[in-house]
């Protein structure tokens, strides 16, 4: 049989590392604190990078490329933004090896010091901003909508296979814009871009709003998140997309002569999604069998398994699969034959199920006789016989239905661990037991960082969009007037 996993009762942690590496997605590298994404894995984020490309694309934004090292000088430039990221940096000194004096090996050449130290991209606005000004001397040169598919390098002390690791893949969109109604008006529209994925293709029910002062990203007027709850009842940040006014212009010095021959500072928005989704898609919808994955995203959509004794009927049931794998192609479906004669079905079945793939055809002798397939649905375990006369188009409907229905229980798990909350012991015990609190914030720093001492909760946001919170009231720690409710949740 397939390898077993630990159950989520038993051990919820253990559960997501038995998934993310018995499900054949990722694995620990000889680098610590890195990553081996398979190809079972990567075929998943190729599918979120192509659409998420798409959504992009029609938005009017252009991929780019910028480089991996950054001068150490351009941090230097933002003092709020190398605050935010100083402790993460991996930084080049050296850029030659020697064989060692003393036969040990090889040593970093001390004649080959660096004239500047490099940082490895920990995000890329300062180098974007340092090429942006060679590119911008106009308003006609504005907008520029430019995105990069890359990896970036942030120091981690403790990883999480995908949720949390010391390089990971992502994209950044970073943006140049005439007025600061432009700029907004982007960061609102990718942040919209990245809920509209979520929802409808990862059926992954966000919460979309904006983070409160103390979560902005380092240098950003404003910030805009989707939040995920996990179904532990932690948070996660499933991506960000800031307003990052004119701090990186005047850092760069990036100005434009305006249509009145006036020279402005440009207005600047940057957003990403990262392979941190993965994680995402892992938590949410998994269960103690393996990974459900929605159809939009699965890399296998059909998996077929033949059940035979003799090699006669092997080849014909074959044959049969292979013609019912022709049709459902046509429809635009991605199909797998698993022929292998190695393995008994059941062993088959359970690997399957592992690796979430949405819907299984399972056919014997009988069946071939019968002209009907055995159609079991990996989001609910249900199993039926339907006849192979029309399966293609009942398969393509029954794949509908299940991305719907994973994105439907996923919002009512999440619906039930919502609650309103206006009182602090009240507050401490519930947040320890997995809930998204609603409740009121008198808007300081202060209070929001007594409160995330306390119990280590944070403001995941301030909503815009899935729950009314526009309403007067006492905050909940330190019962100051509020005029709205925020997200507190503990998050990855």
């Amino acid at each position: 049989m397939a390898k077993e996993v630990t159950s989520r009762a038993e051990n919820y942690s253990q559960w997501y590392n038995d998934l993310a590496l018995k499900a054949d997605l990722a694995e620990q590298s000889a680098v610590r604190g890195c990553m081996v994404i398979k190809p079972y894995g990567y075929a998943i984020w190729e599918k979120m990078q192509s659409v998420l490309d798409g959504m992009f694309k029609q938005t009017g934004v252009q991929n780019a490329y910028f480089p991996l090292f950054i001068p150490k000088s351009f941090f230097s430039r933002e003092a709020e933004h190398v605050a935010g990221f100083a402790k993460e940096c991996a930084v080049v000194t050296h850029h030659r090896l020697m064989n060692d004096p003393d036969g040990k090996g090889v040593v970093v050449d001390p004649e080959a010091k660096l004239e500047e130290e490099l940082i490895v991209r920990p995000t890329s606005e300062t180098i974007i901003w340092s090429t942006y000004k060679n590119w911008i001397t106009s308003w006609r040169d504005l907008p520029i909508l430019c995105n990069q598919w890359c990896n970036v390098v942030r120091w981690e002390m403790r990883t999480r296979l995908f949720l949390r690791t010391a390089e990971f893949l992502w994209q950044e969109g970073h943006t140049a814009h005439a007025t600061s109604q432009e700029a907004e008006a982007k960061a609102n529209e990718m942040v919209q871009v990245y809920a509209k994925f979520a929802r409808e293709v990862m059926a992954l029910p966000v919460i979309v709003g904006h983070k409160s002062p103390n979560e902005r990203f380092a240098g950003a007027l404003d910030t805009l998140t989707i939040e995920a709850m996990m179904q532990d009842g932690k948070a996660l940040q499933a991506g960000t997309s800031h307003f990052l006014g004119q701090n990186f212009a005047k850092s760069f010095d990036v100005q434009f002569t305006n249509k009145e021959g006036k020279q402005e500072y440009v207005w600047a928005t940057s957003w990403g999604v990262s392979t941190r989704l993965m994680g995402a898609l892992i938590m949410a919808h998994g269960d103690d069998n393996g990974l459900v994955l929605p159809p939009a995203l699965a890399p296998i959509q059909i998996v077929m398994v033949p059940i035979f004794k003799t090699d006669e009927e092997h080849q014909a049931i074959l044959d049969k699969m292979y013609a019912i794998k022709k049709q459902l192609e046509a429809l635009g479906h991605s199909v797998k034959v698993d022929d292998r004669d190695t393995l008994r079905p059941g062993f088959k079945f359970a690997e399957w199920e592992l690796k979430g793939v949405p819907v299984r055809l399972a056919m014997g002798p009988r069946d071939l006789e019968n002209g009907t397939v055995e159609v079991a649905r990996r989001d609910n375990l249900t199993k039926e016989t339907v006849s192979v006369d029309g399966l293609d188009q009942h398969i393509h409907n029954l794949l509908d239905d299940i991305q719907k229905g994973i994105y439907d229980k996923a919002f009512a798990f999440r619906e039930q661990n919502v609650e309103k909350c206006d009182d602090w012991e009240e507050f401490k015990a519930k947040i320890q037991t997995g809930k998204f609190l609603l409740c009121h914030w008198d808007g300081t720093v202060e209070t929001e960082q007594k409160i995330k001492d306390e119990t280590k909760a944070t403001i995941r946001c301030i909503p815009i969009d899935s729950f009314v919170c526009e309403e007067e009231g006492k905050d909940i720690y330190s019962g100051k007037p509020s005029k709205q409710r925020v997200v507190f949740a503990i998050s990855y």
